[in-house]
């Protein structure tokens, strides 16, 4: 927004100046943006609580990171353990609430099965997908891709072709994806063909995982389809 007001040739700042940039903005892209859609109460609540498990699995690794400094204070030792099994305690309690609310709600509980026919989908995953991308089935493949920062962007100018990158997205529903993707790889399964052909082909290992986590978003995008109400 700072860049696109300059852009207008405007240096200063005020609310009254900020309030005329939103406006012009608003006027530029409004066919463009898309509109903010009010979730469904389940639906939020499970947001919720899926953002807490999030933030409590974050300080879990730290936590186990300063466990394993070779020159923490025992008393420092001490403090880390119990909090290591507080958050523990908390993860699962916040695990069991999400279990709750999908289990209480038919359409969800029906999404959950969907994504578990997916070889590299657990309990875990099918419960934090649909709570942390509700547009699954929802978009098209391209859109679904973008939206978890899985797209493929092209890097060129004039005669010169870079590498691809992905960019932008969700960053917590690709850390989600990366468990499914992990273990698709693991398994025996046409996922893990997938992976070994890329492999075999020269791509490189992160690159083939990328691949294959965006195979599985869209496999599961394909799975929900019937079972999602369209945005309105």
């Amino acid at each position: 927004m700072k860049n696109l007001i300059r852009s207008w040739g405007q240096h200063g700042k005020s609310d009254a100046l900020n309030a005329q940039a939103l406006a012009l903005y608003g006027f530029e892209r409004h066919k463009a943006l898309v509109l903010l859609q009010k979730q469904d109460p389940a639906t939020l609540k499970l947001s919720i609580l899926a953002q807490r498990r999030r933030d409590l699995v974050t300080m879990l690794v730290q936590e186990k990171n300063r466990l394993k400094n070779p020159q923490t204070d025992p008393f420092v030792s001490k403090s880390s353990q119990k909090i290591i099994k507080l958050l523990e305690k908390q993860i699962s309690s916040v695990t069991q609430s999400i279990e709750e609310i999908i289990k209480s709600l038919h359409l969800f509980q029906a999404k959950r099965e969907q994504l578990e026919t997916i070889l590299g989908i657990g309990p875990v995953v099918s419960s934090l997908l649909p709570a942390q991308l509700p547009e699954l089935g929802q978009l098209n493949r391209r859109q679904i891709d973008s939206l978890c920062g899985l797209a493929p962007y092209p890097y060129e100018s004039g005669k010169k072709v870079g590498y691809r990158k992905t960019k932008g997205g969700r960053q917590h529903v690709r850390l989600i994806l990366f468990m499914a993707a992990r273990a698709a790889r693991n398994s025996h399964s046409h996922l893990k063909e997938f992976y070994e052909r890329l492999i075999i082909n020269g791509t490189k290992k992160i690159v083939a995982l990328t691949a294959l986590l965006r195979k599985i978003i869209v496999i599961a995008n394909a799975k929900l389809k019937p079972l999602s109400l369209p945005i309105t």
